[in-house]
């Protein structure tokens, strides 16, 4: 009965189950994330059609604002030229008249050879002003008007020269404020559209930043974080107008990667609590099983000392009765064997008591029972490194692991073969190996054999290595292990134990 191969059918049936309930829950949070990505990309999309939209508009108006510029500038050439016919003898002016008329609103400083200022057209806001705050206002307009737009020159009777300085009308003023407003539009909507994903949206030729609504990023970092945002969504291109495109990077939402590797950890979290539940309940098995280990045990040599006893009276009625001294001799042996099988018993659950004793009689003396007792076509040989090798030991239990290993061998070999038990002391370490050559363990079966359950045989509980491991890890504080083993040549197992 392999309780333990069962229990491991379990434990892979339950771990591929697992596996797969794993996949299908990432395949569904996949499926939700390329969805919402497919979402997130959709809404820049939709943005860069509406900056798309507001650059034809951009494009439209600087094209109005350009041809009015134009025109204001040609009314004020027209101007001028009718200024100097005024200045000449005609006999009708009503065509100079009609022309000056039709100057319009545009504001106009006219200034003499000397610097002085002649007069003015469509500054009144200035007349409320102190002859010396009106002159410097003037001087000042002056000077910025000249920056972007060029005076005239204005030639009068006698050599009489004088500049015209001009400015834009206020509809062209509010027109140009309308188109600031436009371009301004990209970075205002981009700062305040809460719902878009980060966003850096530059000049493709110059790489300037048009806009974007990423914090903490300048000039100096822009090319470190588009190299970023290229690994993560392909960029959109805009066509500015005026041989003039704009391109468009973007990453994806905070919560769309949180949402990525969400399933991740919730996966370490549900983990760690398996975990830690499996670790809190193996305790409480393991407890468990100690107590029935123990309480077999115990049960098993009290249940053992009644026939015992009756035994040793039927020996001494025996010995009354003129039985030959060899038999009673060998009988008394095998009542003493189990009465140390009882004590051995009895001290399953107990705290084991070590003392300093000489292994290699100890083991000799397990050898020589135990070839007294096993087929005479099994060859058991013994041999120490050394005569004396003192170390802590519980001597009747290190007899019951070195019988139960050897009875587990000569049952492996069919009651034909050799067993080798070898001691020797390597510096810190008293090594014990046991080889035989049965028909070995399979691989597969190596970590195994000392769980309670495992069996070659078709009768049997499968507790006999599980006790040997108990009695040299638990009780020894050693350890045990198989050293090797091959099918069908045999197998070594390994003791270690500290002196």
């Amino acid at each position: 009965m392999n309780l333990y191969h069962k229990k491991q059918r379990w434990k892979i049936s339950l771990a591929i189950l697992a596996i797969v309930l794993v996949l299908a829950s990432l395949w569904f949070s996949n499926s939700i994330v390329k969805k919402v990505a497919s979402k997130e990309k959709e809404r820049v999309t939709q943005w860069a059609d509406a900056i798309k939209r507001k650059a034809e508009l951009v494009n439209l108006t600087n094209s109005a604002f350009d041809k009015l510029r134009e025109n204001e500038r040609k009314k004020v050439e027209l101007w001028t030229l009718s200024m100097q016919e005024v200045n000449k003898d005609l006999d009708d002016y009503s065509f100079v008249v009609s022309i000056l008329q039709n100057t319009g609103t545009l504001p106009m400083i006219i200034v003499n050879n000397n610097n002085q200022i002649e007069t003015t057209h469509n500054l009144a806001y200035l007349d409320d002003l102190s002859k010396t705050e009106r002159e410097d206002s003037l001087r000042k307009l002056i000077d910025f008007w000249k920056v972007t737009h060029s005076p005239l020159t204005l030639n009068l009777f006698d050599n009489d020269i004088q500049t015209v300085y001009y400015y834009d009308s206020k509809k062209l003023e509010d027109l140009s404020n309308s188109k600031d407003s436009l371009f301004n539009a990209f970075s205002e909507e981009l700062i305040h559209n809460k719902a878009l994903v980060p966003v850096v949206f530059i000049d493709k030729n110059s790489r300037e930043i048009i806009g974007t609504n990423i914090k903490n990023i300048d000039s100096t970092s822009v090319n470190q974080k588009i190299s970023k945002l290229k690994k993560q969504n392909d960029s959109i291109v805009v066509d500015l107008g005026t041989e003039r495109k704009g391109v468009i990077y973007y990453e994806h939402s905070p919560e769309l990667t949180q949402l990525k590797y969400f399933p991740i950890v919730q996966f370490v979290m549900i983990g760690l609590f398996i975990l830690i539940g499996y670790l809190v309940f193996s305790t409480f098995r393991k407890a468990e099983q100690d107590q029935v280990w123990v309480g077999m045990a115990k049960e098993t040599a009290h249940q053992l000392g009644t026939p015992i006893s009756s035994l040793m009276a039927w020996v001494q009625l025996l010995e009354t009765q003129g039985i030959d001294a060899s038999t009673i001799t060998e009988m008394n042996k095998d009542i003493d064997r189990l009465n140390i099988v009882t004590n051995r018993f009895s001290k399953i659950g107990s705290k084991a008591i070590l003392k300093p004793e000489n292994i290699v009689p100890v083991l000799k003396r397990s050898t020589e029972y135990l070839r007294k007792r096993i087929s005479n076509k099994v060859e058991l040989s013994f041999y120490a490194e050394q005569e004396e090798i003192i170390i802590p030991i519980n001597a009747p239990l290190l007899e019951w692991v070195v019988e139960n290993i050897c009875k587990n061998a000569v049952d492996a070999m069919e009651g034909k073969g050799f067993i080798n038990i070898k001691v020797k002391q390597l510096e810190n370490d008293v090594i014990i190996d046991i080889e035989d050559n049965g028909k070995g363990i399979p691989a597969n079966k190596l970590k195994t054999v000392f769980q309670p359950g495992y069996t070659t045989k078709s009768r049997g509980w499968g507790l006999g290595l599980s006790l040997v491991k108990r009695i040299i890890e638990d009780f020894h504080k050693g350890k045990i292990f198989v050293l090797s083993s091959e099918i069908n040549k045999g197998t070594t197992f390994r003791i270690i134990l500290k002196p």
